[in-house]
């Protein structure tokens, strides 16, 4: 198989050196490259915050700081780190307990009536980013498998990862997802802004105040909060579940109000989180997306024009999903149109967020989808790879 791209030189740390010694000093050198990132993050999330683009300008500041931090390694200290996926995992948390203590006290009973709609509409996905991803592999003339893993809405890292666990081409995977989502998390806000006219007011977290509460009560309920959230992402990870850092933490930011109230020494209880971790999670969304840009070697002319060509195919069938919502529910256009963009999920469930429109519709959506994807993958997976044999035959 062909694939028009050159990999520029990359560095990568040694280990065989001194086997005790290296994995400190990666972790080290990891840190300090997180450690900038956040630093540059901020002031450039407070000069997009200026453009009043809202509390998603985070997100912008971090990606456009792990472009710079991770070329400016490369580039001047001949030191190429990779992805930092914790730190993904992290935000992710961060990111998940937030919208899940927002969305807590709101009716989220009415919203499961709606669980066939989502099902229909996730199903109309997977159906197009199946017939992208088989279009895109044609045309590009890349096997099956690794072109569904690079059209298929399900998460930059996971499905990197899951292209190294079958020996598929993870630098092509990386670009294809890391450009379809850097265009919505780019795209979406805009249209929504642009369909909102001016009544667009979006949530601004102020970095001037409300960013951490130091009352003693509010303080030992973050610490709780935020402990019991790293304990969720850290099982996650020990049982390799699937998006289950975002899932976790969701699920605790949802429940953590009510659960304290049962018990019998507490009384009307009410914990959220304060708008620093909102940040933190934002900055480290966005950071990571940057790095996955940062990363990426020299392609080719027509390797990049393939892969914006399946980008804009997954986002016209996105377009094409929410007029079909449109006409089997009442919600409204912006809301049609967050539910069924493709991904990254927690960023569009951060939109509505921000926006406060129609949260819990947006954020059930959203996790059906990751729901149904994760948990077909292996199914998928086989199939996919069952196709590559009978057409490489």
């Amino acid at each position: 198989m062909n694939h028009s791209f050159s990999i520029a030189p990359i560095v990568e740390d040694s280990t065989a050196e001194n086997p005790t010694v290296a994995p400190q000093n990666l972790f080290v050198k990891q840190l300090a490259v997180l450690i900038l990132e956040m630093l540059l993050a901020l002031p450039l999330g407070l000069s997009l915050a200026r453009f009043h683009i809202g509390g998603i300008a985070w997100i912008f500041g971090g990606i456009a700081a792990g472009t710079v931090i991770l070329q400016g390694c490369r580039i001047f200290y001949q030191y190429s780190p990779k992805p930092n996926r914790t730190a993904r995992k992290v935000g992710m948390g961060l990111v998940g307990l937030t919208v899940g203590a927002a969305s807590s006290h709101s009716d989220l009973a009415t919203v499961t009536s709606g669980i066939p709609i989502f099902v229909l509409l996730t199903f109309f996905l997977l159906l197009c980013g199946s017939g992208i991803g088989y279009i895109y592999s044609r045309l590009s003339k890349t096997n099956l498998l690794t072109a569904m893993l690079a059209t298929v809405p399900g998460g930059v890292g996971i499905m990197a990862a899951i292209a190294a666990d079958y020996g598929r081409n993870v630098t092509l995977v990386a670009l294809v997802q890391a450009l379809r989502v850097t265009s919505v998390v780019f795209l979406i806000p805009f249209i929504a802004r642009t369909t909102v006219g001016n009544s667009w007011n979006p949530q601004t977290i102020s970095i001037q105040s409300n960013l951490l509460s130091f009352e003693p009560s509010q303080l030992g309920l973050l610490l709780l909060a935020l402990g019991v959230t790293g304990f969720a992402v850290y099982l996650s990870i020990l049982f390799k579940i699937p998006a289950g850092d975002f899932f976790g933490a969701l699920l605790i930011g949802i429940g953590f109000n009510p659960v304290l109230n049962l018990l019998p020494f507490v009384h009307n209880l009410h914990f959220t989180p304060p708008s620093l971790i909102n940040i933190v999670g934002q900055m480290l969304l966005g950071i990571t997306i940057g790095e996955y840009w940062g990363d990426k070697p020299t392609f080719g002319k027509r390797t990049v024009a393939y892969a914006v060509m399946s980008v804009a195919m997954t986002l016209i069938a996105g377009a094409i999903a929410a007029m079909l919502a449109m006409q089997l529910t009442s919600w409204d256009w912006l809301t049609c149109l967050l539910v069924t963009a493709p991904g990254g999920s927690a960023e569009m469930i951060l939109v509505s967020l921000v926006l406060n429109h129609n949260v819990e519709v947006v954020t059930t959506g959203h996790l059906v989808r990751l729901i149904a994807i994760n948990s077909s993958l292996p199914i998928w997976i086989f199939l996919f790879r069952r196709l590559d044999g009978n057409l490489s035959t």
